[in-house]
């Protein structure tokens, strides 16, 4: 019985899929995934809860309280700073609500270079709950190229979607 509970705990912690798909000079796409023990619009509602789960190591402010993602086409994924200002990390354009969100814009360090990404988040519904699928692909020109970029971003995302993963899991998407 121990095994199994370890086994469920390990699952839960870990992302189902996370890869570098394509890389080169130019740009990258990574793919990441999870496996979910709630619904799909749960796990859409979730998602959209950003301040709840990212990890501080991935803004600016330091504090992912600062983080809001207002879901509807033209709406930001953006973070404001505690003295003023703020940044946007994506834009949203596409939302079908229980389904699938498409953000746009440069995340992280890539905002300073003359790249742009698209950000796909879907989520379907699988035994037992839902699948959440995020694919990140970016392009244009990066000092010392894509190709360098892509395992780091793989990598942030991959430890956002283990957060969410608990949070998700924790909340009942709710």
């Amino acid at each position: 019985m121990r095994y199994l509970i370890c086994i469920a705990g390990l699952l839960l912690a870990a992302p189902l899929n996370a890869e570098v798909v394509h890389a080169d000079a130019h740009g990258f796409e990574v793919r990441n995934a999870v496996q979910l023990v709630v619904a799909a619009p749960d796990a859409l509602a979730a998602f959209t809860r950003v301040a709840s789960w990212w990890s501080k190591d991935h803004t600016y402010s330091g504090d992912p309280a600062n983080l809001s993602l207002d879901l509807r086409p033209g709406g930001c994924f953006c973070e404001r700073f505690p003295k003023g200002g703020g940044i946007e990390h994506l834009r949203v354009a596409y939302v079908d609500p229980g389904k699938q969100i498409i953000l746009v814009g440069a995340l992280g360090p890539l905002l300073s270079e003359a790249v742009n990404g698209v950000m796909d988040v879907s989520v379907t519904k699988i035994a037992g709950g839902s699948r959440l699928t995020l694919i990140y692909r970016a392009s244009g020109f990066t000092n010392g190229g894509g190709d360098k970029f892509a395992p780091k971003v793989d990598a942030m995302l991959a430890d956002q979607l283990k957060r969410f993963r608990a949070f998700a899991a924790d909340r009942g998407g709710r």
